[in-house]
């Protein structure tokens, strides 16, 4: 643990918002010491993005008092946060890849002398704040784009860092990194706060907290639930604090239905990616492929829908080979995909809840195949709002404006307007939190209990072995071995990492 002092970096007190009639933040209270991690943990929707607007200086607390360093404090604008030395890294790294390093530090504030960019002065900077960092100075002159994930994020802190930040908000910062690039984060998290930066830390992966954080503030329903040390709980408790009821660690036993597969992938392989993949999904059968960060399995979803062409095998969908030659070409197959990215892929941001679930069925929706019939489109909206729970005031809300987790939701509503024979599923939980993670996976199982062949894609040890009637390891851009739903986390943990070997 780090070293404290008594007056407290940060501290909000009865903070308080509200967006039209909802109120994102009822009465919350958080308190972050210097040169410490604060984790800031709860389901999607439970306040935590208002809260780090908030401190961000995005939006205005409509209530409630903020002290920074022990003296009152008024955040009304970014240019406020920025000036008491708070600053924000985002889940995706916001540089432009085209530029250098230092140019992306000093963008729009550049330092000048004699009426000219001082480029050598700005490199110098940035060698300071890549050593902070633990990255090497020649990094200064690289273009970003040819850095990888990680390292764009340590130049989104390094960019964080040179306005001499006290306060650094890491908006999920390990949601796009391996194992090994988050064990790089944290040493780099570890470096800050010995230098007495404080940290705030965002999560849904809860079991990290217990490697980088003093402490933990739980929110729920707009509320601060307490703050703990992260040494007097553990994650099932943190857990239970964020949807303030018990999580079922059974998964009930499914009686899975004899037929032929529905879908077949036979020796199936694209060159540099992956090769000789064997799948077979039948009927009402839910089959995870697992694989680590890098072993091929998310390029073999992207394969079956089309946005790939496989270079070797063959696709067999009801005992026919198939060859999708784009989505829509898949769609009409019968496949469908939710997509691993689903802002990128998946997502029209700024249009309503209707735009995104009708979005791909005009056909469908349309009237004499030209027009949209906007109260057919508004039918089938509020009926998928109804079957998947999504939280939302109508279905004319944005899809921007909407949780990880229900946002999940309305991308996946649209894969089921038209009943798919086969669901492929890319990561579907990802980034979402515990409550909105059970509620996926209970959709997914009515959907292979109605009879859709279900492949689930994922990174996610505990998903595949929660949700899945069987389990494909993915190794070395491979399928290996094969598991039921009583395998342990260690066995598949040691196959997908080589240790059977």
């Amino acid at each position: 643990m780090t070293e404290t002092i008594d007056t407290p970096r940060l501290r909000l007190t009865a903070v308080s918002k509200r967006f039209g009639a909802v109120r994102a933040i009822q009465h919350a209270d958080m308190t972050v010491r210097a040169g410490t991690v604060h984790a800031l943990v709860g389901e999607n929707g439970a306040g935590k993005s208002t809260m780090i607007k908030i401190v961000a200086g995005a939006v205005t607390a409509d209530t409630g008092e903020i002290e920074f360093d022990g003296a009152p404090a008024r955040i009304a604008s970014t240019t406020d946060a920025i000036g008491l030395g708070i600053a924000t890294v985002y889940q995706e790294p916001q540089l432009f890849p085209e530029l250098t390093v230092a140019e992306n530090i000093f963008l729009g504030r550049e330092m000048k002398k004699n009426g000219r960019i001082d480029w050598a002065g700005q490199n110098a900077r940035v060698v300071e704040l890549l050593a902070l960092l633990g990255l090497p100075g020649r990094y200064a002159t690289a273009t970003v784009g040819d850095l990888s994930v990680a390292e764009q994020q340590q130049v989104s802190i390094a960019k964080a860092l040179s306005g001499d930040a006290k306060v650094l908000i890491l908006d999920e910062p390990s949601a796009i990194l391996t194992d090994a690039e988050i064990e790089v984060l944290f040493d780099v998290v570890r470096r800050l706060t010995a230098s007495g930066v404080s940290v705030i830390y965002i999560s849904h992966r809860l079991d990290e907290l217990f490697r980088i954080a003093d402490e933990v503030t739980v929110m729920r329903d707009g509320r601060t639930i307490g703050t703990y040390p992260i040494g007097d709980l553990s994650v099932r408790q943190i857990a239970h604090l964020m949807v303030g009821g018990e999580l079922s660690d059974e998964r009930p036993h499914r009686q899975v239905p004899d037929g032929p597969a529905v879908l077949e992938l036979r020796g199936l392989g694209r060159e540099s990616r992956f090769h000789d993949v064997d799948v077979t999904v039948k009927a009402g059968e839910i089959v995870a492929l697992y694989g680590l960060v890098g072993s091929g399995v998310s390029e073999i979803a992207a394969c079956i829908y089309g946005i790939d062409r496989a270079t070797s095998g063959e696709i067999h969908l009801n005992q026919q080979r198939v060859t999708p030659r784009n989505p829509g070409h898949a769609q009409r197959l019968g496949i469908a995909l939710l997509p691993a990215n689903r802002k990128v892929e998946g997502m029209f941001g700024f249009q309503s809840i209707a735009f995104n679930i009708s979005a791909g069925h005009l056909k469908l929706l349309s009237r004499f195949g030209v027009l949209v019939d906007r109260a057919r489109e508004k039918t089938v909206a509020t009926d998928m709002i109804k079957r998947l729970a999504v939280k939302t005031p109508h279905e004319r809300q944005p899809i921007s404006a909407m949780s990880g987790g229900n946002a999940q939701k309305v991308v996946l509503a649209r894969q089921l307007v038209e009943r798919p024979t086969v669901l492929v599923l890319a990561e579907p939980t990802q980034g979402v939190d515990v409550g909105a993670k059970e509620e996926i996976h209970r959709l997914i199982t009515e959907l292979a209990q109605e009879g859709t062949a279900v492949l689930v894609v994922t990174s996610d040890l505990p998903e595949a072995l929660r949700i899945a009637d069987r389990i494909q390891v993915v190794r070395r851009g491979t399928t290996t071995d094969e598991f039921g739903p009583d395998a342990s986390q260690v066995d598949l943990l040691a196959a997908a990492a080589g240790g059977t070997e």
